[in-house]
């Protein structure tokens, strides 16, 4: 079983640069590939990014790529969502993600665990 705590979110403006934590429990983070998702208001939850289990390989969603970074550091069992030049479409709940089978996943239904998601909005 892993809770997961996230935390981070809060208003910027367009351009500018937001960090996300998620705070993980239990002795075990470092065997779960984590990702993190986001869901603006009637719309589906999509992929963000995930990261292997030592942080040496990382996944993106184009939509995001070049301006976000995922990063994780097994010995605080926190994962991060570094967040740079962004959009007003960037604007949702973003949620982090635990998957306990092996390799990355794209599709919320592949992950075990979830948070509880922090709001992030960008004003334009």
């Amino acid at each position: 079983q892993v809770q997961l705590v996230e935390s981070g979110g809060g208003l910027v403006q367009a351009g500018g640069s937001l960090r996300l934590s998620c705070a993980a429990s239990g002795r075990t983070f470092s065997r779960y590939y984590m990702g993190w998702f986001r869901q603006a208001p009637g719309k589906e939850r999509e992929f963000v990014a995930a990261i292997g289990y030592s942080g040496g390989s990382t996944y993106y969603a184009d939509s995001v790529k070049g301006r976000f970074t995922i990063s994780r550091d097994n010995a605080k069992n926190t994962v991060y969502l570094q967040m740079n030049s962004l959009k007003p479409e960037d604007a949702a709940v973003y949620y982090c993600a635990a998957r306990s089978r092996y390799g990355p996943s794209y599709y919320s239904y592949e992950y075990d665990y979830w948070g509880q998601g922090t709001q992030v909005t960008v004003s334009s």
